[in-house]
């Protein structure tokens, strides 16, 4: 190459630059060879002149090209001083000398989509670097003209810090040592379409307060407190314990008396008192990622990798695991790879194409929501969703994932008429690509993070969506109940006259509870959007709505499956629930609404003093029916006992046996005969109607056996069953 071909490289490198074109700033900035010296180069825009550690720079274009030829090349972190014709100056410790901060091995696994830990190479990342301290800076979009990064170190002034592009990989990093945490940052990317476009980062691990919508430099200087709950968990099965879950929305469980909302550390505390007080064994945030608009609850993510910044930075995220897991519960996170939002600072159309979401609206556009549909088709996408979820998991120790609307993602059909969905290549309706991704997620998580809770939120009949991986299901480690949740709210909403023609409501979801392992779910979707309160769907006059709700509630507690109840539900709360003020406190005043409350507490404390309520939950072993057929009177009976059995349970040292009868119309029942599996005096360990709980008091502390076989059992007992009620009874002693 002849001195003029270089020349001539150089001069269009430096206009590739000043036009905002280049994609490789490094070429043309930075230190180069020049013969037996070298040849150092900067870049400021609109600088006149400039300086290299005291040494005087030429201007080789006016836009703010300098150079200055050394004997040696100086070594990373080398300063030059900029000065501009109408006053000041502005010294920086140059990017442009750095290598790059994401090596071969890491550009290969993102592009197989396997990079495991992929927010330790992409977003910013604040780091020693070559000796020097910055903020290393790296994002997907393999389609862009250009990328430059700007934020509050640069004047936000895009031309300052073009990144390069890596090869092949789509890749685009700079090291920028001027840029600290707490500093705002965006990418401005230059489209395949042309149109230059201010873009949220979507690795970002911190954000800018909504409405406002930067990322944000951060790096945790947390010191973690719970590594005995973290031992703990990686060495447990949490699905085949005892599990009971409060949900909450952050922003309106409790909020300052101006309305303000709290802090992560302000609710720490106050959480854990209150769910440890119930006997709640994990909390469920509804969606903490960021996301901009409220009404969405968090389920309209933009950012997957940070924590919404309403309550604070994510340390004070971590905070509020941290104490949590101190005293003794676990945390669940909602987590939404099904769809994301539309906005033009976010995902879509990330690059000027359709980078993340597809680009035929058949498969992209989600016609529920008016959201985009992931490619899971695409390597990069994967990867990015399932080190989202790893992120969660294994940086912030969440406990648990719920995975949102999974019934959207496995068919393509959904919500979708004839002609507005194209099938699979087998021309199914099943969406493969996120069928693979879904296994591919709970395989990665359950390998590597053993412990963890994987939850679908999966609304039809998919066979196997908690069957393992390699025995042909999806993999998670349980499954929303819908169908329970739908039939059981349905029958508790009809008035008790008419409930004998509703009887199988109830007894039907007993016929697939051992299918799933289910989460029996009543969640914040069966109380908003005019669907009002659980206590407001319960008919009678006020006496009974709240008779109704107990017996619900320990319907619910004494049926398979693990529980799930939304905050506000502990009280009875009488409005329907909105994401703009606090839940009810107030309403504790009340002894109804208290006894509700106690009532809670109570049916926690008795899981725990007899495991024979939950030991079973995934075995048809631990379920007998006494009587499922007295559709004429609304009562229901069971057993309830660990996997060994009712008949083994109820002998010493088995395990122990509950026997659980509902009595579902407002008339008390005498001389009902209840078989027992083994003979004496049986004792009430639950009563929904004691008057502490706010019942009438009708009350029947123990019975005897009297020796007469019933119900398919060996012995049996004459009980007073009360009115809208259910008890649980356990042998005398045992």
């Amino acid at each position: 190459m002849t001195a003029t071909d270089h020349g001539g490289q150089v001069a269009a490198a430096v206009h590739a630059l000043v036009s905002g074109t280049c994609r490789d700033p490094h070429q043309v900035l930075g230190v180069h060879r020049d013969g037996e010296g070298v040849v150092v180069r900067a870049w400021r825009p609109g600088a006149s002149a400039a300086t290299l550690d005291g040494r005087p720079m030429r201007r080789v274009h006016d836009a703010g090209v300098f150079e200055v030829r050394l004997a040696g090349a100086p070594a990373p972190g080398y300063r030059v001083t900029y000065e501009w014709e109408g006053g000041g100056t502005h010294t920086v410790v140059e990017p442009w000398s750095f290598w790059p901060t994401l090596g071969e091995l890491d550009l290969h696994l993102i592009g197989e989509g396997r990079h495991q830990r992929l927010w330790t190479v992409l977003g910013a990342n604040h780091r020693v670097h070559q000796d020097v301290e910055g903020t290393a800076f790296a994002v997907w979009a393999p389609n862009a003209r250009a990328v430059r990064v700007v934020g509050d170190w640069n004047g936000w002034d895009g031309r300052a810090h073009p990144m390069r592009a890596l090869g092949a990989s789509g890749v685009w990093e700079i090291f920028v040592p001027e840029a600290r945490p707490g500093h705002r940052y965006k990418f401005e990317v230059v489209g395949a379409d042309g149109s230059t476009t201010l873009r949220a980062d979507p690795l970002a691990r911190a954000t800018e307060v909504p409405p406002a919508n930067a990322s944000v430099v951060f790096r945790s200087s947390y010191t973690w407190g719970d590594d005995e709950w973290m031992a703990r968990r990686a060495a447990s099965r949490p699905w085949d314990e005892r599990m009971a879950v409060y949900e909450v929305h952050l922003g309106s469980w409790m909020r300052h008396p101006d309305g303000r909302l709290p802090t992560y550390e302000e609710l720490a505390d106050k959480l854990a008192d209150h769910v440890t007080d119930l006997g709640f064994t994990h909390v469920e945030l509804l969606p903490p990622t960021e996301h901009p608009y409220v009404p969405s609850w968090g389920y309209q993510v933009t950012s997957y990798f940070a924590p919404t910044a309403r309550h604070g930075d994510p340390d004070g995220f971590r905070a509020l695991v941290d104490r949590l897991h101190q005293r003794g519960v676990g945390v669940i996170i909602d987590w939404v790879p099904a769809h994301f939002p539309r906005d033009a600072w976010a995902l879509a159309r990330f690059d000027g194409t359709a980078l993340y979401e597809h680009e035929d609206p058949r498969q992209g556009h989600h016609p529920d929501w008016g959201t985009l549909v992931f490619n899971y088709g695409r390597n990069e996408v994967r990867n990015f969703l399932v080190a989202s979820a790893r992120f969660w998991l294994e940086e912030m120790h969440v406990d648990g994932l719920r995975v949102d609307a999974v019934a959207s993602m496995l068919y393509l059909d959904y919500s979708r008429r004839e002609g507005e969905w194209v099938p699979n290549r087998f021309g199914g309706r099943e969406n493969l690509e996120a069928i693979a991704f879904l296994q591919e997620l709970n395989t990665v998580l359950h390998r590597d993070l053993p412990g963890v809770l994987t939850i679908a939120e999966e609304s039809t009949a998919w066979g196997g969506v908690s069957r393992p991986v390699d025995a042909g299901g999806l993999g998670f480690s349980q499954k929303w109940n819908m169908g329970w949740m739908h039939d059981t709210l349905r029958y508790f909403s009809t008035e008790p006259v008419h409930r004998k023609w509703h009887h199988d409501l109830l007894t039907f979801g007993l016929t697939y509870a051992w299918s799933e392992n289910f989460v029996l779910p009543l969640s914040h979707d069966e109380v908003v959007h005019m669907k009002g309160s659980l206590l407001g769907k319960m008919p009678g006059d006020r006496w009974q709505r709240f008779a109704n709700l107990r017996a619900l509630y320990a319907w619910m507690w004494s049926h398979p499956g693990k529980q799930l109840l939304f905050m506000g539900a502990e009280m009875a709360q009488e409005r329907e629930w909105s994401h703009d003020r606090e839940i009810d406190w107030f309403l504790l005043a009340d002894p109804m609404h208290a006894g509700v409350r106690d009532l809670l507490r109570e049916l926690n404390r008795l899981e725990v003093e007899h495991p024979a309520l939950w030991t079973g939950d995934t075995t048809p072993a631990g379920f007998a029916w006494l009587d499922a057929d007295d559709r004429e009177h609304s009562v229901y009976a069971f057993l309830r006992s660990g996997p060994e059995g009712p008949a083994a349970g109820a002998r010493p040292g088995g395990g122990g046996v509950v026997a659980c009868v509902a009595n579902l119309t407002p008339v008390p029942r005498h001389g009902y005969r209840l078989g027992l599996p083994v003979g004496g005096r049986w004792v009430d360990v639950l009563n929904t109607d004691e008057e502490r709980w706010g019942g009438s008091g009708v009350v029947q502390p123990e019975v005897t056996t009297d020796g007469t076989p019933w119900q398919g059992q060996p012995d049996s007992a004459v009980l007073t069953l009360p009115p809208l009620a259910m008890r649980w009874l356990v042998p005398a002693g045992r």
